[in-house]
C-alpha cells in the first residue's frame, strides 16, 4: 500500500472540467454530490474508488475534503494518480488490487461511499465483485455503479452503418457484437438492477449517463465563441450548458435513460 500526499486542498477546489468532458460527466457528478450530502452532511466522508485509475474522480473528491482511497490493479495507473494528486495538492491513498479483493485489502465497512465505475464490464465475476463492494460499504452508506449500456451500443452500431453488429448486440445476453468486440459485457437497466439487488443492496436512483453527449460533435460543445452571447456566466458555451440541462432532464426519463452510453445506479446498504 502506498500513500499519495500533497500540500493543501484549498486552491484547487475551483478547478473543474469544461466543455465536452464536463457535459459527459455532469449527471454523474450531480448524483455523487447528492449522495455525499446525504451520507455526511456535516463533514468529509470515507470514499473508496474501485478501478479509479489515474484519479479522475478521486482527486476532485479529495479536493472537496473527502478521505479517498483508490484501489486499482494497474501500477502505472496508480503512479499517474500519485502525480495527479501531488499536482492538485491533495492526499489520496493508493492500493494495488482487484475489486474482489476489497475485503482483504481494506476490511469490512471501510467506506461511506464506494465508487465502481467502468469495472463490472471487465471483471471475471461481476457477482463476486458486487459482493465485495457490499462488504466494503458501511451500513447506511452507498455504492455508485457505472456500466456500459447495451441498448446504446445497438443504437451506436446502427448509426455507424453496422446493422448486423447492432442486431447481434441486441440479441446477445452479454450485449456483444462478436469476437471483435473489445467490451466483454454490457448491461441493461434490468440486468444491472438484478446484479445490485442480488448482492444485498437496495437499488436506488438509476440514471442514464451520456444519452446525447456521445451523439453530438465535440466541436459543437467546445467551440470557442466570442462575446457575452456565446458563453454563460460560468464560462461554458451556451451549447454546453443547454446540453447539460437536457442530459440532466433525460437522465431519469424512463425511456430516454435506456439509450445512454452508460447506466448509473446508486445502491444503498
Amino acid at each position: 500500500m502506498t500513500e499519495v500526499k500533497g500540500a493543501t486542498v484549498a486552491a484547487q477546489q475551483g478547478k473543474r472540467a469544461r466543455g465536452s468532458s464536463r457535459v459527459r460527466n455532469a449527471v454523474l457528478w450531480d448524483a455523487l454530490r447528492r449522495v455525499l450530502d446525504r451520507i455526511a452532511p456535516e463533514g468529509p466522508s470515507d470514499v473508496v474508488d474501485v478501478g479509479g485509475g489515474t484519479g479522475g474522480f478521486a482527486v476532485p473528491l479529495a479536493e472537496l475534503g473527502h478521505r479517498v482511497t483508490v484501489v486499482d490493479a494497474s501500477p502505472d495507473a496508480l503512479a499517474a494518480l500519485e502525480r495527479r494528486a501531488d499536482e492538485a495538492g491533495v492526499t489520496v491513498r493508493a492500493v494495488q488490487g482487484d475489486a474482489v479483493d476489497l475485503p482483504d485489502l481494506l476490511g469490512e465497512g471501510a467506506a461511506d461511499l464506494v465508487l465502481c465505475h467502468s469495472v463490472l464490464e471487465y471483471v471475471d465475476d461481476p457477482a463476486a465483485a458486487m459482493a465485495a463492494l457490499t462488504t466494503t460499504v458501511r451500513p447506511g452508506g452507498s455504492v455508485s455503479v457505472l456500466v456500459a449500456g447495451q441498448v446504446a451500443a445497438v443504437l451506436h452500431r446502427a448509426v455507424a452503418g453496422h446493422f448486423d453488429e447492432a442486431l447481434r448486440v441486441l440479441d446477445d445476453p452479454a450485449g456483444r457484437f462478436g469476437d471483435g468486440d473489445r467490451m466483454p459485457r454490457r448491461f441493461t437497466r434490468e440486468t444491472l438492477s438484478e446484479l445490485v439487488a442480488s448482492a444485498g443492496l437496495t437499488v436506488g436512483e438509476l440514471h442514464g449517463v451520456r444519452i446525447f453527449a456521445d451523439l453530438v460533435p465535440s466541436g459543437l460543445i467546445d467551440a470557442e465563441q466570442t462575446g457575452a452571447a456565446g458563453r454563460s456566466h460560468g464560462g461554458e458555451t451556451r451549447a454546453a450548458e443547454a446540453l447539460i440541462a437536457l442530459e440532466s432532464a433525460a437522465a431519469v426519463h424512463p425511456i430516454l435513460r435506456e439509450l445512454a452510453t452508460q447506466l448509473h445506479v446508486l445502491a444503498h446498504n
